[in-house]
């Protein structure tokens, strides 16, 4: 995946050491770069969808969050 590649991708928010990670399916981690984290701590250990750019190994550079059935 070549960075500046937009993604959606779906998984558990997570609160780590280093920030806000999402644990997707199959066992993927990605970092999340979030600008807002007031907004975002209430969503931690709920599934979550993120629109976002790769910046990084491991590292989105969120536009979007929100719950799966809530984001389109």
């Amino acid at each position: 995946m070549p960075r500046g590649a937009r993604h959606t991708v779906t998984g558990i928010l997570h609160l780590a050491p280093r920030g806000f990670e999402l644990h997707v399916d199959g066992g993927g981690v990605w970092a999340l770069d979030i600008m807002s984290w007031r907004r975002v701590r209430k969503l931690v250990g709920q599934r979550v969808t993120v629109v976002g750019t790769r910046s990084g190994f491991d590292l989105l550079d969120v536009h979007e969050m929100g719950l799966r059935h809530r984001l389109s």
